[in-house]
């Protein structure tokens, strides 16, 4: 009798792969119907990652957006699953003990079936209470092997973490091969080894198109015992996706598995709904170097869900560099050019920094480690001479144990700027927040929500929660769209003046937001935020880079005000660039005399933020 093996969409991770943001809930509950009537899924990726923030980003509710994507699917018998990223659950740095319990209360009440719990690190520290957790909630827990291809990570290595993972209680096992980089043949010896240890175990193959190795190695799993397959769908299929439903199907039949037909009329339904968010206005976030495959993948090893805003960041980056060559008479770079640049520092970086796996968030901290060294050197000062305190963290290995060594130039740095390494549980570096976050509700009279939802976003993504419930995200967005558009479709020879301001409205109240463009002051946050403090006296203290100013990185931290004396190295505020709060140290002793931006302002290389006399 023939194997079955089964097909996910992952709806989720096909937006991330290709851009920056998710289709809004609307979007989503339009298309549920097609993605079923389809026919040939078992199982559709809902959630998880970057989802919720990002749809905070542009001011939409997620948990409101979870609830009702997930329905028609339960509906119609298809299994949900989400992505979460264990000790981080749905972010970037390591979540309290308390968070991480109510994240799989939260999201099984929503209506997602299966979380796929990974660590950067495969450090089954991290994993392992997730698995409880999930398990506790009534969720299936399904435990990552983060793939990725060095001398540390071999068959062996995989196979003996995934028998640690199902000893455990792992329900089921996923080869999450994030950046496409898996050889094949390493792959099927990866299943064949797990099946050997537990044959019924169920195991899901993820894969990224980008490198071009993933058809090989799609067939290559199932040939060894894999169970289920994600794939995409055009238009946000390849590239730095994933392989398109009708290929893998027709391969794998060919092949001699027994798999579901597609309705091939509901697929082009989705594919033209697909298009149409990309026209709406995710397509101005989905740069077109996403859309297609690039062996040059091979050799960084950087994941596909990351490529999507890699390329958006870059962007912004390569702006604000070749401004600084112009202005000190050097050759512009081009986005190519950068590019490979960058790719060969990740490749150098990667091992000095203990080959964490590149995934989220340790493919962005070697990524962002790696481009603020490019972007050092190119104006001509020395490697590692930026490197922020989450980046720190992950070399130190307080979010979790490195599979290899720290390089010693790394070693000598921390020990010279008083930094110390750690191998204790990750966990007991973050204590318990939630009673205050709820406090925080309470007074601000802000509503808990349906099974504590609210209260798990706020604790959760605490800067951009507020900055939804402000207004500010949705106003923020706004203006950013509309600039892009303008600057889309204006001709070549600029005819088409583009916006100064538009109109948001947020809760039901209009505000005129002010556009800025190029080296143009930053407009004022919709809503009428306070003015920046008027200058003092003193010496400017510039932005070391571009992104957004932030005085704190989270609500532990006193902000720095006007009147408050510094020392030369105390770090006084922070640039929020790549997903990465980079500190901003005083650079003498004094007063800070001005601040010359807002919280949450965006600021360019070489802005005045604040002066100290």
């Amino acid at each position: 009798m023939a194997k079955e093996v089964k097909f996910s969409l992952v709806f989720r991770d096909m937006w991330q792969s290709a851009g920056k943001y998710q289709p809004r809930v609307d979007q989503l509950v339009k298309v549920a119907p097609a993605i079923i009537k389809m026919g040939c899924f078992d199982r559709v990726e809902t959630n998880g990652g970057g989802f919720e923030q990002v749809n905070l980003l542009y001011g939409e509710n997620p948990n409101k957006s979870v609830r009702q994507w997930t329905k028609p699917f339960h509906e119609a018998g298809i299994q949900t699953h989400m992505l979460d990223r264990a000790l981080n659950a749905l972010r970037m740095s390591p979540c309290p003990k308390d968070l991480r319990q109510l994240f799989y209360k939260v999201k099984k009440a929503q209506g997602t079936d299966i979380t796929r719990i990974f660590c950067g690190l495969n450090d089954t520290r991290n994993i392992i209470p997730s698995i409880k957790y999930a398990k506790a909630a009534g969720m299936i827990a399904q435990a990552s092997l983060c793939i990725t291809h060095s001398p540390i990570h071999t068959v062996e290595y995989y196979v003996n973490l995934a028998k640690e993972l199902i000893d455990a209680g792992a329900d089921e096992i996923c080869l999450k091969d994030m950046a496409g980089i898996g050889r094949p043949d390493s792959l099927g010896k990866i299943v064949a080894g797990i099946k050997a240890y537990k044959k019924d175990i169920v195991i899901q193959y993820h894969s990224h198109s980008g490198p071009g190795f993933n058809m090989a190695s799609i067939l290559e799993v199932c040939k060894n015992g894999c169970d289920y397959v994600d794939t995409a769908v055009a238009p946000l299929a390849w590239g730095t996706g994933h392989a398109d439903i009708i290929a893998v199907q027709e391969m794998l039949k060919d092949a001699g598995f027994k798999v579901k037909d597609i309705n091939m009329e509901a697929y082009m339904e989705v594919r033209s709904q697909i298009q149409e968010m990309m026209d709406d206005f995710l397509g101005y976030y989905c740069p077109e170097l996403n859309r297609i495959n690039n062996s040059l993948l091979v050799k960084p090893g950087l994941p596909g869900g990351m490529m999507g805003s890699l390329m958006t960041d870059l962007e912004e980056n390569l702006a604000s560099l070749n401004k600084w060559k112009v202005k000190h008479g050097e050759k512009e770079l081009s986005t190519d050019e950068l590019l490979i640049k960058l790719f060969d520092e990740v490749a150098y970086v990667w091992p000095k920094v203990g080959y964490p796996c590149l995934v989220t968030p340790f493919s962005q901290y070697v990524k962002n480690l790696a481009l603020m060294n490019v972007i050092q050197m190119e104006k001509g000062k020395e490697r590692w001479s930026m490197i922020a305190d989450t980046i720190w963290d992950m070399i130190l290995g307080k979010a979790g144990r490195l599979p290899g060594p720290v390089a010693p130039e790394l070693v000598e740095m921390a020990k010279a700027e008083g930094r110390q390494f750690l191998d204790t549980d990750p966990q007991e570096n973050y204590p318990d927040d939630l009673d205050d976050y709820r406090k925080r509700m309470q007074e601000k009279g802000w509503e808990l929500g349906e099974d504590d939802e609210e209260l798990f976003e706020y604790s959760m993504h605490p800067t951009q929660y507020e900055a939804y419930k402000s207004g500010k995200a949705k106003a923020d967005f706004e203006a950013d769209l509309a600039k892009r558009k303008a600057a889309k479709n204006a001709p070549a020879a600029g005819a088409v003046e583009l916006p100064k301001s538009i109109t948001v409205n947020v809760n039901g109240q209009n505000y005129k937001v002010d556009i800025a463009y190029g080296g143009e002051v930053p407009a004022p946050a919709a809503g009428g935020t306070a003015p920046a403090a008027p200058a003092g006296e003193g010496a400017d203290l510039l932005a070391p880079l571009e992104g957004k100013f932030y005085r704190v990185k989270d609500s532990n931290e006193q902000p720095k005000n006007v009147g408050d004396a510094v020392k030369e190295g105390d770090v006084v505020g922070y640039i929020e660039a790549m997903k990465t709060y980079n500190a901003i140290k005083a650079d003498r002793d004094g007063v800070i005399t001005a601040i010359l931006v807002n919280s949450g302002d965006s600021v360019e290389e070489d802005d005045v933020i604040m002066k100290i006399g």
